[in-house]
């Protein structure tokens, strides 16, 4: 069985500058991060289950409130809402933010509350349209990470991206994985759905 003690010695003891890099607070190079950033994957668990989400919009769709406090806007989607209900019985949550052509990310670890205080979602709008919630977010854990991963994986370089769509579409994966019946397995058909009703 793997200890702590076996994994230090197979990977080492931590880096002096990794050791030090983690702040309790949103200065200004994370202001300027969560600023540039259209996309991050917010993290949550009930104690129990676990839930990576991914979360999108245009770049800034993340409001840092002070040094301590983030607003994260939860649009409508298929109202699983799967991390939401995490939320309702552990607070706890962590986000990487991810900016394209940067290698490197953000990571942010904290507590979460749910709300749909409606000067909060309003601050949230995109053409007059408010997210059904907000998650205010308290920070206790900021850090950068290194782009190693993303450099290994190519993930901002075109040359390295398959020419044609690798796998099959969604309407597809969920018709053989549900058994159930799709109005169609076009992309095209799930192109147009999403341009009616991201926001």
């Amino acid at each position: 069985m793997m200890t702590e003690d076996r994994l230090r010695e197979i990977y080492g003891e931590v880096s002096p500058r990794a050791a030090v890099k983690v702040i309790d607070h949103l200065d200004h190079h994370c202001r300027a991060f969560i600023a540039a950033s259209p996309f991050l994957v917010l993290a949550t668990s009930d104690g129990e289950r676990m839930d990576a989400s991914p979360k999108g919009d245009p770049a800034g769709f993340v409001i840092v409130e002070d040094d301590h406090h983030l607003i994260l806007p939860d649009r409508p989607g298929n109202n699983r809402i799967d991390g939401l209900l995490n939320l309702i019985r552990n607070p706890a949550v962590a986000l990487i933010f991810m900016i394209p052509t940067v290698d490197e990310t953000l990571r942010v670890n904290g507590r979460a509350e749910i709300s749909e205080d409606e000067a909060l979602r309003e601050r949230c709008a995109i053409n007059g349209r408010l997210p059904k919630t907000v998650l205010r977010i308290r920070v206790d854990e900021v850090f950068s990470h290194c782009g190693k991963a993303p450099l290994r994986g190519g993930l901002w370089k075109p040359e390295t991206w398959p020419e044609e769509r690798p796998v099959a579409t969604l309407y597809e994966i969920v018709r053989d994985h549900g058994q159930v019946e799709v109005p169609s397995t076009e992309q095209s058909v799930i192109d147009e759905l999403y341009a009616k009703t991201l926001y």
